[in-house]
């Protein structure tokens, strides 16, 4: 009996020590689960905090692309608007010598179908121009403009108040709401 008194008392003894054991180690997975929590909580602020990041940077990709889809639109609306600008310009000096040619007019009447067919190519041109949007700019007795008016002299002349327009010397002529040459005019001051 003995031998079973001892053997319990070692059992006891060495049970003792195990139970001691799980208590620390009890203690130690407290402190192992806080530092865990607390490093979980870390890397969820950290995620919360990149995706807000790259949220951010898709709501200005977002914006940068349709700025830019509208400013592309708004350039091919202008390009299409003053498509033929170019054409203008080059065409004016020609309805320029229409006109010169037209206050030239001979008083033969051998000349007058030959005059007669001047005057209707030059209304067959003045026409294309007006329906691509070209108009003559308004000058006499209209007051001076400086972004439509090219003032080339000045003269003094009590029949018009000051500042206002006393002369067409060439016209000028508009392409919609743009200024293709602006008209050369005498000024009263």
């Amino acid at each position: 009996m003995e031998e079973k008194d001892q053997e319990k008392q070692e059992q006891e003894v060495v049970e003792e020590p195990e139970q001691e054991l799980v208590e620390e180690t009890t203690e130690d997975s407290d402190s192992d689960n806080g530092e865990a929590d607390q490093q979980a909580a870390q890397e969820i602020e950290a995620i919360k905090k990149e995706k807000d990041d790259v949220y951010q940077r898709l709501l200005r990709l977002q914006a940068e692309y349709d700025n830019f889809r509208k400013r592309t639109q708004k350039e091919k609306e202008a390009d299409l608007k003053y498509k033929s600008q170019s054409l203008v310009s080059e065409l004016l000096p020609v309805v320029d010598n229409f006109e010169r040619a037209l206050d030239t007019v001979p008083e033969d009447e051998s000349a007058a179908g030959f005059v007669d067919g001047i005057k209707m190519v030059y209304r067959q041109l003045k026409d294309a121009l007006e329906k691509e949007g070209v108009e003559e700019i308004k000058t006499e007795g209209e007051p001076f403009d400086p972004n439509i008016h090219q003032a080339v002299m000045q003269v003094e002349d009590d029949r018009y108040e000051s500042n206002v327009v006393v002369q067409e010397l060439q016209k000028g002529y508009l392409l919609k709401d743009r200024v293709i040459r602006p008209a050369m005019v005498k000024v009263n001051q």
